[in-house]
């Protein structure tokens, strides 16, 4: 198996896909294509259509989208939970999975995800800070309905955890404020080894793109 992802310093989407397929310990290999070069577009063609990354490749099928690879890889390794057992908290899971998939631009375009930028203010716009309270109302959602039981949004790392991942890099990197519940949840993604594992990655990479570093 082998998944194409970007740079590991800015591309969030490949972060998600990245999460997902490492949470259920299978064996991969990573293709990473520097991302705003010539020979991007390129080079991400070799693989798909699409003209993006990331991109899950498998004993000759090809998935591309974040979304549709945590699918795949849910259905192909069940044990790993991406998904809940309880089709109500699946449901919930997928709304939020979802929302976070086709919204909050303003936040994604004013925060670019930079992990090896140093944490710093940058305060929000009234749009952003729309999305930030969204987000932290969803995040306080959905720890109060699993009753605590953590660190993670539904409990174990699953699929919405890998979907939010890059927003907590965010908050981070950028210095959101956020209340005591949302802060629990940040540290758990920031110190869940997989994550740590991204971001050494990501702060050893020499490429620079010069309009993410705002």
């Amino acid at each position: 198996m082998k998944i194409v992802i970007g740079n590991k310093n800015y591309s969030s989407w490949s972060l998600r896909a990245w999460l997902a397929l490492a949470a259920t310990g299978a064996d991969f290999e990573e293709i990473v294509i520097p991302l705003d070069t010539p020979d991007t577009k390129a080079e991400i063609a070799r693989h798909t259509g699409s003209g993006r990354v990331p991109v899950l490749l498998d004993d000759g099928v090809t998935v591309w989208d974040s979304l549709a690879i945590i699918e795949y890889l849910a259905e192909r390794y069940p044990e790993a939970g991406l998904w809940s057992a309880d089709p109500t908290i699946r449901a919930h899971q997928r709304c939020i999975c979802a929302e976070m998939h086709s919204g909050f631009a303003a936040l994604r375009h004013y925060y670019p995800m930079n992990i090896r930028r140093s944490v710093d203010d940058r305060p929000a716009t009234p749009e952003v800070q729309a999305d930030i309270d969204r987000i932290c109302f969803l995040w306080r959602e959905a720890l109060e309905e699993s009753s605590g039981e953590g660190p993670y949004l539904f409990g174990g790392f699953s699929a919405e955890d890998a979907m939010f991942a890059p927003v907590v890099s965010r908050f981070e990197t950028y210095n959101v404020p956020v209340g005591d519940l949302e802060r629990g949840y940040m540290d758990a993604i920031l110190t869940n080894p997989l994550f740590e594992r991204w971001a050494q990655a990501a702060k050893q990479e020499t490429w620079t793109i010069e309009s993410e570093e705002v």
